[in-house]
């Protein structure tokens, strides 16, 4: 099946596509990943109808790729209560190394979160996954979807066993093989970057004194890092083995590239998983396809370097999940949809980018070893340089495009402001809402007029005023300095507006 418009169907009547037609959802979510389950859950706990498939019969897999979670990956959880939780489980890490000796300190962070929090991905999926049941997610497991059709009114999803689900929207969140991205027939340029990169799950005689460990000398790379339970993850790689991804993986194998790249195997035995696979480097030129939206490893994956791929599709999530809660409730224009494209392809590509850089000097040799020095040099003397870096991997340097005139800050991202009553930003952003900051007491003009009503008390559960007019879309706040700026706040915590001495 292709993505291409047809007749099936007419607004609000779900009919049948070569089987019987399923509960209609408001959107479908395809894939139980760390993407999905956030962008599942914000969407039913704005009160819009979610059904989200997997295709695995179980939705947790202690088999995680991810094992941390960056400062703006953080600060979106932090938004939605469970940073604190996720906090208490991982492990902090002050200070990421990356190649030829380079680390990262984070302890300059403009973040609330000045650190790498270590922690397995299934973690993360797990706090995710309770989360969404809560608000109301219908989960349906072992349905695989075989193929797609979208008209006007919305599309049609045709799973595996013959039956078809109908919803206005269909989010494929469904990992690098994503079934939804076939089905709309968008092609995923790019090429491997790594061949042959070999995984082990084992136990350790002599655990590491480093939290996350790795290293690359001459040909050979690599990482280890904790699972919590006792196990390590174990990821390598030796340039000079480009073998097939069937070919068996044997612990000795694993001892032998890690002895080359760390000087020793830490006494690996017991090996719970052994694979072998190859990492690529792709994108899809486009995120959208009519009703139908990519996120995470289906629109983009990279090398793991600087640990950026499940924070990238966290950020996906957030970004898409207020604009359709939005667009679904009337509050918003369908075009704003078209945003999640123009804001989050660009970003995309710079961690495609960024993380692919950082592999490959790595690995240098030859004349590549002078551009890696010159680098290390340059980000020792060099703050902007520094800074960059820092913001790319962590992901808070990024910033969404702003209309030709506006403030200097619409589109960046908003840090963890201070607020009069004591609170933070990232407190009054919970529920999925903007958040208006202004001096004190005035509020801005833009959302003010002679014949507004007056403010709406202040429950007791919420100590954020509201404006009547948009009730718990917007919560109004002041800042505690004494700051004359007024900003919006969007949902996902990046700046819609702002306005001087308003």
């Amino acid at each position: 099946m292709n993505g291409t418009p047809g007749t099936q169907g007419t607004p609000g009547t779900p009919e049948a596509v070569g089987g019987t037609v399923g509960r209609t959802a408001r959107v479908i979510v395809v894939g139980s990943g760390p993407t999905g389950l956030l962008l599942a859950g914000d969407l039913a706990a704005s009160g819009i109808p979610v059904t989200l498939l997997e295709k695995r019969p179980r939705k947790i897999s202690n088999l995680s790729r991810a094992f941390a979670l960056h400062a703006r990956a953080l600060e979106q959880l932090d938004s939605r209560g469970l940073a604190d939780e996720l906090e208490a489980v991982g492990r902090p890490l002050a200070r990421l190394g990356l190649f030829g000796g380079l680390t990262l300190d984070l302890d300059d962070l403009p973040s609330r979160f000045r650190h790498v929090l270590v922690l397995p991905q299934y973690e993360v999926e797990k706090v995710l996954e309770r989360r969404a049941a809560e608000a109301g997610v219908e989960f349906r497991n072992e349905c695989e979807v075989t193929g797609l059709t979208q008209d006007a009114a919305g599309v049609t999803v045709h799973v595996k066993d013959g039956e078809s689900l109908r919803a206005a929207y269909v989010v494929g969140a469904d990992g690098m093989h994503s079934a939804v991205r076939e089905a709309v027939g968008l092609p995923f340029p790019g090429r491997s970057a790594i061949r042959s990169v070999v995984l082990a799950d084992v136990l350790l005689a002599e655990p590491p004194a480093t939290l996350l460990t790795a290293a690359a000398v001459g040909d050979a790379f690599a990482f280890l890092a904790p699972f919590g339970d006792g196990y390590y993850r174990v990821i390598c790689w030796h340039r000079g083995r480009d073998v097939p991804d069937h070919e068996p993986v044997g612990l000795d194998e694993v001892r032998e590239i890690t002895r080359l790249a760390l000087g020793k195997d830490y006494g690996m035995h017991d090996a719970r998983w052994l694979s072998r696979f190859h990492s690529d480097e792709r994108q899809v030129p486009s995120y959208r396809v009519g009703r139908v939206f990519l996120a995470g490893d289906a629109a983009h994956v990279h090398t793991p370097a600087g640990g950026q791929g499940m924070n990238t599709g966290l950020q996906d999530a957030a970004n898409l999940s207020w604009k359709l809660a939005a667009v679904l409730h009337g509050h918003a224009d369908p075009g704003l949809l078209d945003t999640y494209q123009s804001e989050r392809h660009p970003v995309g590509r710079t961690v495609l980018r960024s993380s692919g850089a950082l592999i490959r000097l790595a690995m240098a040799r030859g004349p590549m070893l002078s551009v890696r020095s010159g680098l290390i040099r340059a980000f020792g003397l060099l703050g902007p340089v520094r800074r960059r870096i820092l913001g790319q991997i962590t992901g808070i340097g990024y910033r969404y495009p702003a209309p030709h005139g506006a403030h200097p800050l619409t589109g960046t991202r908003a840090p963890d402001l201070a607020l009069a009553d004591g609170g933070r930003l990232y407190e009054a952003l919970r529920g999925g809402r903007f958040v208006l900051v202004t001096p004190a007491p005035a509020p801005a003009p833009a959302l003010t007029s002679a014949s507004a009503p007056a403010p709406a008390p202040v429950p007791a559960s919420d100590p954020y005023g509201t404006d009547p007019r948009y009730g718990d879309r917007l919560a109004v706040a002041h800042w505690r300095s004494g700051r004359r700026t007024a900003v919006l706040v969007r949902p996902d915590g990046y700046v819609a507006w702002a306005g001087e001495d308003a």
